[in-house]
C-alpha cells in the first residue's frame, strides 16, 4: 500500500483530498494528518479514521515515513514544506499555487531526487478537456484561432480576514495566481505554448496588497489569440472557457468543476463532431488516480511551470506596462523572485 499523509487539515483537505484517497483505497492509505492546530488535526483524524496525528511536519516525516504527502497548507508554506518532504524521500502532491514565484518553483524542482513533486491541476483531467485536446491534436476540429478564459468569482471583505490572504508575502498574488490559475492552466493544456502577454491589473475594491482584478491578451506560438480575465469582484460567479477553431466553437461554463454536460459544441461548415466517449468530471479524484499511476511507474508529475510562467508574465506586463515574451523572465529578472518584481505597492 502507498502510505499517504495529509498536511493542513482545512476545508480543501476534507472536501477534496480525503474523497480522492478513499477512491484509491485499493492501493493507498492515509496514515497521518498534520496541522499546527492540534485540536483541528485531532478532529480531522477522528472524522476520517486517520491513525496518527502530528503538529510538526518534520516529526511526522521521521516517524511515519510516508510515500506521498498531500500539501493542503497556505501558499507561503508550500516551497519549504515540499522541499522537506522531497528530502525525506516522500513524493509531493501540492495544492495551488505550488509556489509564490518561479524561484520557489525551481527550488522545489531542484530538491527532487528519487522523489518528485506535482501540482494539483484537476481541471486537466476531466473527460471533456482530454477529449478536446485529443481532437485538436488529431486535427478534426481545425486550427485554434481565438480563445476566452474567464475566472469571474466573488470574494467579500470577510474572505480576506484570514491573515495570510491578500498579501504578497503570504499569498503571493491575487486572483491571477490564486483563483484564475486553474482556467489558465486548462487553456494552456488546450492551446499549447504561449508566446507573448500584454496585461493590466488593479486593486479596485478589496483592501489588500495585491490585485483584485486582472485582464490580459495572450498570443500563442500557434498564432491563436486569447483574452484572459481574473476577478474576485463578480457577484454572478462563473468559470468560462471558449475556443474558436476553424471548424468548431467549443465552450465550457462551470464554477469549481465540470462534467461533460457543462461543455457546449457548435460545429462549423465542415460538420465536425463532439462525442466524448465517457463522463469523468474534473476532480481531485480524477487527477490523483493519474498521480498514483505515475508514482508506481516512477514517472515524474508536472509542477505546472508553463502556467506559472504565464502568471508571472501577466504580473510583469501589468506592472511594467509593456509586453512580456516567454523566456525573458530568467533568474536575473526581479519578477523571477516575486510576482511584484520589487514593486509591492504597484496596486496600492
Amino acid at each position: 500500500m502507498i502510505r499517504t499523509a495529509i498536511v493542513g487539515t482545512g476545508g480543501i483537505a476534507g472536501i477534496c483530498h480525503v474523497p480522492a484517497l478513499r477512491a484509491q483505497a485499493h492501493r493507498a492509505e492515509i496514515v497521518a494528518a498534520v496541522d499546527v492546530d492540534a485540536a483541528r488535526a485531532e478532529a480531522f483524524a477522528a472524522e476520517h479514521g486517520i491513525p496518527a496525528v502530528h503538529t510538526d511536519l518534520h516529526a511526522m516525516l521521521a516517524e511515519q515515513r510516508p510515500d506521498v504527502v498531500h500539501l493542503c497548507t497556505p501558499p507561503y508554506l508550500h516551497a519549504e514544506q515540499a522541499v522537506a518532504c522531497l528530502e525525506s524521500g516522500a513524493w509531493v502532491w501540492c495544492e495551488k499555487p505550488v509556489a509564490l514565484s518561479l524561484a520557489e518553483l525551481d527550488r522545489i524542482r531542484a530538491a527532487e531526487g528519487p522523489a518528485a513533486a506535482g501540482a494539483v491541476f484537476q481541471h486537466r483531467y476531466g473527460s471533456g478537456a482530454r477529449y478536446l485536446r485529443d481532437r485538436i491534436a488529431a486535427g478534426t476540429l481545425g486550427r485554434p484561432l481565438v480563445a476566452q478564459c474567464v475566472t469571474a468569482w466573488y470574494r467579500d471583505d470577510a474572505y480576506y480576514d484570514v491573515p495570510w490572504r491578500g498579501t504578497w508575502q503570504s499569498e503571493g498574488g491575487g486572483p491571477t495566481l490564486g483563483h484564475g490559475i486553474h482556467q489558465m492552466d486548462l487553456m494552456l493544456q488546450v492551446l499549447g505554448e504561449w508566446a507573448e502577454v500584454r496585461a493590466m491589473a488593479g486593486r479596485l475594491v478589496r483592501d489588500v496588497q495585491t490585485e483584485d482584478v486582472s485582464a490580459a491578451l495572450v498570443r500563442f506560438e500557434n498564432g491563436a489569440v486569447a483574452t484572459v480575465v481574473n476577478s474576485v469582484l463578480s457577484p454572478r460567479e462563473e468559470s468560462y472557457l471558449r475556443f474558436d477553431l476553424t471548424d468548431a466553437t467549443v465552450e465550457l461554463r462551470h464554477l469549481y468543476g465540470y462534467s461533460n454536460a457543462d461543455w457546449t459544441f457548435t460545429a462549423g461548415s465542415a460538420g465536425a463532431k463532439w462525442e466524448p466517449p465517457d463522463d469523468l468530471p474534473s476532480s481531485h479524484t480524477a487527477q490523483l488516480a493519474d498521480f498514483l499511476d505515475g508514482y508506481e511507474a516512477g514517472i515524474r508529475p508536472d509542477l505546472g511551470r508553463p502556467t506559472m510562467e504565464l502568471v508571472t508574465a501577466l504580473y510583469k506586463a501589468a506592472i511594467t506596462g509593456r509586453p512580456v515574451r516567454r523566456g525573458e523572465i530568467d533568474a536575473d529578472d526581479p519578477f523571477h523572485g516575486s510576482l511584484h518584481g520589487g514593486h509591492p505597492e504597484a496596486f496600492r
